[in-house]
């Protein structure tokens, strides 16, 4: 199924406005998080342009205002939620629901990468809570919004920087907290991992109510500040690298082709790179890893005490 997205001819260098150029998002409404900078606010951008609704995520709803605004897409909703905090996110999330809206896309961008000493929230080491459990909380809440839909999508933004995840064990169940080893990089490439496995799962348990569910990763992108925490070798190594990488709207490209584009109808379970199908790690293809790691994200957020 994949053949009819390579045979589109979009690459590495496709921008967002190319990938969706003559797709009209009339009566459609997406909700995008990490919506106020970078890849997010281009996403926005090009998807308000095409006529999208959008449901705007921020840290509050000042900065998903100011957002909406820089986007040209101010009749769109402002939702603020700080990830740190999960009852932040479950009441953002029935902010969304009260509001009777229709989702047709939620697509999970906001992140935070590679923080150079361990910080916990609750126990849980602040890049796997950010990154994956906040959103898994606000997607799993907002799935009566989306099965309203006729044809939803459930678009998550991950990275190839999960082929970093612990070694021999992708996800490091017994070192959420970081307190055994850490490493920034190593515990976002975890964080990444989680993403595609929660995507995978999300795929398998929606596959009889016409919602589909994919990750991507949008490259490496300069212009960001996501990478402005790494330090050392690392830092060293992706900075050079990011100076053949790409530009903020080429980033936004293969994300807006998963939420947009009518050649992804139907497609479901699948990793993309560069508006191409890819090929993630073995630990991200393991169906029961994806099982084990949403029991225990369930879990995390009971500890949370959120209900």
């Amino acid at each position: 199924m994949t053949d009819r997205i390579d045979a589109l001819g979009f690459g590495r260098r496709s921008t967002a406005e190319q990938v969706t150029e003559g797709v009209d998002l009339s009566g459609r409404t997406i909700l995008l998080t990490g919506c106020n900078s970078g890849i997010g606010m281009e996403t926005m951008r090009v998807l308000a342009a095409r006529s999208a609704r959008i449901v705007a995520v921020a840290r509050n709803e000042e900065k998903a205002r100011g957002a909406l605004a820089s986007a040209g897409a101010a009749d769109g909703l402002a939702i603020g939620a700080e990830f740190t905090d999960l009852a932040s996110v479950a009441r953002a999330a029935d902010q969304v629901l009260a509001s009777g809206v229709v989702l047709d896309t939620i697509i999970t961008n906001a992140a935070i990468m590679a923080l150079p000493k361990l910080e916990t929230v609750n126990g849980i080491e602040k890049q796997f809570l950010v990154n994956h459990v906040a959103h898994h909380l606000l997607v799993t809440r907002l799935l009566p919004a989306i099965r309203r839909s006729s044809a939803g999508r459930i678009v998550v933004v991950a990275s190839n920087s999960h082929n970093f995840a612990p070694r021999g064990k992708g996800i490091d169940f017994d070192n959420l907290d970081g307190g055994k080893s850490y490493g920034g990089f190593r515990f976002y490439g975890q964080a990444k991992l989680a993403n595609i496995l929660f995507a995978n799962e999300l795929s398998r348990r929606l596959a009889n109510d016409g919602i589909t569910a994919n990750a991507l990763h949008p490259g490496l992108i300069g212009a960001t500040g996501l990478h402005r925490h790494m330090r050392g070798p690392i830092d060293w190594a992706v900075s050079i690298a990011m100076m053949f990488g790409k530009t903020v709207p080429q980033g936004a490209a293969t994300t807006c082709l998963l939420a947009a584009h009518p050649a992804l109808e139907g497609i479901s379970g699948r990793y993309f790179a560069d508006c191409r199908a890819a090929k993630s790690s073995a630990f991200a293809r393991d169906a029961g890893l994806a099982r084990r790691l949403w029991g225990r994200t369930e879990e995390i957020i009971a500890s949370f005490g959120v209900a």
